[in-house]
């Protein structure tokens, strides 16, 4: 769990990921963009496939920053082979981090063994970089939040992310749901499609175990830490 006695706002910056995923995202805000993610010390640049790579692998050379492309982005119902060709692609470009959606019908149906399958041919094609798997916690039921994650951590992909961003944003019941079904496994639990009020609930599905958040709104909750600790959401910096 994030200790944030020990955390600055440069610090907190590593526990957010900067997406910027809409239809009509131009070259211009994506390299300006990315100018904002590094100036924040974000975790990673995030995007809704392997186009932006080879732009956001160019303005991050030099940073930490991790590149970030989306796979299956934002249904998830390509094809296995479909999904690894675009992990595979992205990783060819320079992406060290990907976010793959998991076909949740399948998962509906109970086509347990298809999805973990999938999983692990998506960890495959995506070689050595990092792994998320979208859940898309808001369209599902306890018990299948859980089987999902089991799913993920079985397939030893490294991360497993609530949503996409694109729909309602799940509940904070439901990040805990996560972070107890993975909390003794390697899995760690990223948030996104944070809901209004953004920065409240951003510290709260933190403080409740998630070690990531992923969106557009990194830097506004970043900039809200001064007054989360005034009034008492999150304790105050320790030296």
């Amino acid at each position: 769990m994030i200790d944030f006695t020990k955390m600055t706002k440069w610090d907190l910056g590593k526990c957010f990921d900067y997406a910027i995923l809409p239809k009509d995202t131009t070259e211009e805000t994506i390299r300006g963009e990315c100018k904002v993610a590094i100036k924040y010390n974000c975790k990673a640049f995030c995007f809704s496939s392997s186009y932006w790579t080879k732009v956001v692998a160019e303005e991050l050379r030099g940073t930490d920053l991790l590149v970030g492309a989306g796979i299956g982005f934002p249904f998830g119902q390509q094809s296995s082979a479909v999904k690894a060709f675009e992990a595979e692609e992205a990783v060819r470009w320079g992406a060290t981090v990907l976010d793959n959606c998991m076909n949740v019908g399948a998962l509906k149906d109970k086509k347990y063994k298809e999805i973990l399958q999938e999983f692990k041919d998506y960890k495959k094609a995506a070689g050595p970089v990092v792994t998320k798997m979208i859940i898309e916690a808001e369209m599902l039921t306890d018990e299948e939040i859980k089987t999902a994650c089991q799913l993920i951590e079985e397939a030893e992909i490294d991360w497993a992310k609530s949503s996409s961003g694109q729909y309602n944003g799940m509940s904070l019941e439901q990040v805990r749901m996560m972070v107890n079904t993975l909390k003794d496994s390697q899995t760690k639990v990223k948030v996104s499609g944070v809901k209004f009020p953004r920065a409240q609930n951003a510290y709260v599905f933190l403080m409740a175990g998630a070690e990531l958040i992923g969106s557009r709104s990194a830097p506004e909750i970043i900039d809200a830490l001064d007054t989360m600790r005034e009034i008492g959401v999150v304790p105050a910096y320790a030296l």
